[in-house]
């Protein structure tokens, strides 16, 4: 069983990214030119995976870090889709690329009613040509869900939902202001079930007000009563510079990293010894789920959605705040909605800001995650695969790790680096000595742990 070393917690526990894409979003740029962003995604040819970002929400989880409007109207929402339609007419190859992949986050998009969702999927239809094994999943709040809404989701094309549950723990609930029954749950998972969507995964969160390492194992212990494919079990990130809302959460009281590491030990225990695997990250799955079965092969990729078994795909995103990738870039749309519509009224891609990568980007992007997919560096396939030396391309990094490497978190040798089981834990620090940026960054991030 895996145990946390509090003595490393003490030690390691400290600003970090998460890495789901390299450079990380603080890199990106409001001067970059933003025809040559348009233009890189021209150069791909092969599946997109589209991200459709729906920013409502009724009520405001304190604990939340993502863009959101908070609002009880429909009017907005129904012209909120009506300006995605605009956004995705801008691209006029969609329709000559498969899609491969589809997110829908937020937000909630249980949040449009079961006629929208409806009719967006009937747009989708017409601007793109699905592959007919595409993963189409969406994340939803079983607080605001009907079996409607699983029926249009269905109808839509989902095959794949993510229901944010974050704790069972009443106290908990109330504190963060998500107040939310095993009634509500069950059904959502019911409903999904029913309607043939067998992929289920469930979000939780740890380092909440009132929560305890037994408190957790009550919540793992109940949520796996539902018998989800995989979970997400966040680290809470405290960042109330970005989510003012969250200063709410420091009068309950937050736990110290020692009992958040505490918990994590509960979390990966229960999960792995009742038939999930550790992907990392904060990520299980079920031993036989195509993820795990990825992260085997180590063919797992990461990128903005979190980790996912397609490779190569570009992520064409949509909506205020949504990240697109290329090969070459990255790009990120504008945050008001304001200016996101004058944008398209001008029949302009609504970016805000972006990044165009450099030689030395794409070797540390690839390097870094595959550390975090594989946990671990085989210097000559990489080397080949980057057309570098990588032992001698990243001479001083991998000498910077031998603390890291006394402490057991890895494994060196001459031919690979190798992450250890208590390293996982710490897989962001030590995918940070392979970033070039961060030295030079102002930008503020949440701790490791």
């Amino acid at each position: 069983m895996l145990k946390p070393d509090l003595r490393l917690v003490e030690k390691y526990n400290k600003p970090g990214p998460r890495y789901t894409s390299y450079p990380t979003a603080p890199q990106f740029s409001e001067s970059v030119n933003h025809q040559q962003l348009l233009q890189e995604t021209q150069k791909d040819t092969g599946p997109l995976s589209l991200y459709f970002h729906i920013p409502f929400c009724q009520s405001m989880c304190w604990f939340c870090g993502c863009t959101k409007i908070i609002s009880n109207k429909r009017e907005p929402a129904e012209r909120y889709l009506h300006n995605l339609e605009r956004e995705i007419q801008l691209y006029p190859e969609n329709a000559n690329r498969p899609v491969q992949q589809l997110h829908f986050g937020g937000g909630t998009p249980n949040y449009l009613t079961p006629d929208q969702i409806q009719r967006f999927g009937n747009t989708l239809r017409n601007h793109f040509d699905f592959a007919h094994n595409a993963e189409i999943s969406a994340e939803l709040d079983p607080r605001r869900l009907t079996q409607e809404h699983i029926q249009a989701f269905q109808t839509l094309g989902v095959n794949r939902v993510s229901f944010g549950m974050q704790d069972v723990q009443l106290s908990t609930q109330k504190a963060v202001n998500r107040v939310q029954s095993d009634t509500q749950n069950r059904n959502a998972i019911d409903w999904a079930r029913s309607a043939g969507i067998h992929s289920l995964n469930i979000d939780l969160i740890y380092g909440l007000p009132h929560q305890t390492p037994e408190s957790i194992r009550n919540t793992i212990q109940h949520i796996l009563s539902y018998d989800p494919d995989r979970l997400a079990v966040f680290s809470y990130a405290h960042v109330p510079w970005i989510a003012p809302a969250q200063k709410i959460l420091e009068r309950h009281g937050l736990p110290e990293a020692e009992a958040k590491i505490q918990m994590l030990g509960v979390i990966i225990e229960e999960l792995t010894s009742n038939g999930y695997q550790y992907i990392g990250m904060d990520h299980f799955a079920k031993i036989n789920d195509p993820l795990a079965v990825a992260q085997r092969n180590k063919t797992m990729q990461r990128n903005f959605q979190g980790y996912s078994t397609f490779r190569d795909l570009e992520i064409r995103a949509f909506g205020i705040t949504s990240i697109s990738q290329t090969q070459n870039s990255y790009r990120q749309n504008v945050k008001d909605l304001n200016a996101y519509e004058q944008a398209l009224d001008q029949n302009t891609v609504p970016i805000s800001k972006g990044y165009l990568l450099t030689q030395d980007d794409h070797i540390r992007r690839t390097t870094i995650m595959r550390l975090m997919c594989d946990h671990t560096l085989d210097y000559s396939q990489l080397s080949r695969e980057l057309d570098i030396d990588f032992a001698d391309y990243f001479r001083h990094e991998i000498h910077g790790l031998v603390d890291m490497e006394i402490d057991g978190l890895l494994e060196r040798s001459e031919t690979s680096l190798k992450v250890t089981p208590q390293g996982t834990l710490f897989i962001r620090n030590i995918a940070m000595f392979f970033d070039a940026h961060l030295a030079q960054s102002s930008a503020r991030h949440s701790r490791t742990v």
